[in-house]
């Protein structure tokens, strides 16, 4: 394994209440929880002196350490419920361990059902961070339509969210992008 100079935590949040998808973490997805997949991709990368998963969750916490995650603690109640935000998770783990002595130069947040993050993808990131000098950094994509055409549904009939281009040529509209 390649020796760090740095210190970095990879979090990856797994909460056990998941309302639109139940147990999305852990369910099956070709042959091992979907889960594995970033853990995997994680340890592999080399990239960090401590994968750990953020969960309240048993189950989630056993598959994550059978994976070769580290599992230290359970997640808070505060932090798991539905309106908990991922920068609270985050802020969780990372003053959790610093109250045990255990701080981190950076810190990751890798999501746990992202099967098809790579470890060129975490490479290129951090690489991204180191070059850049940011405090943050997040893949984003650009939209393939422009979102300002975009319609809200009223019973079954759509309505403009920005009607002022209706007429607008989609080729003048700004070109935008999401969080990915």
């Amino acid at each position: 394994m390649r020796v760090l100079d740095e210190k970095r935590l990879c979090i990856i949040p797994a909460r056990g209440g998941s309302k639109r998808i139940p147990r999305k973490n852990i369910r099956p997805f070709f042959g091992k929880p979907v889960i594995a997949y970033a853990i995997e991709t994680a340890l592999h990368s080399q990239l960090f002196s401590k994968v750990f998963v953020s969960t309240d969750d048993a189950e989630i916490a056993m598959i994550a350490e059978t994976f070769g995650a580290d599992v230290d603690f359970l997640r808070s109640s505060k932090s798991s419920n539905d309106k908990a935000t991922t920068l609270a998770v985050l802020k969780e783990v990372i003053q959790e361990f610093k109250s045990k002595g255990d701080e981190f130069d950076e810190v990751l947040c890798l999501y746990p059902v992202t099967p098809l993050v790579t470890i060129d993808h975490l490479v290129l990131g951090h690489r991204f961070l180191q070059e850049s000098f940011e405090s943050v950094v997040f893949p984003a994509v650009e939209f393939s339509h422009p979102i300002w055409r975009a319609l809200e549904m009223v019973g079954t009939k759509g309505k403009r969210i920005w009607p002022e281009h209706t007429s607008s040529r989609t080729q003048d509209l700004k070109k935008t992008s999401y969080r990915n």
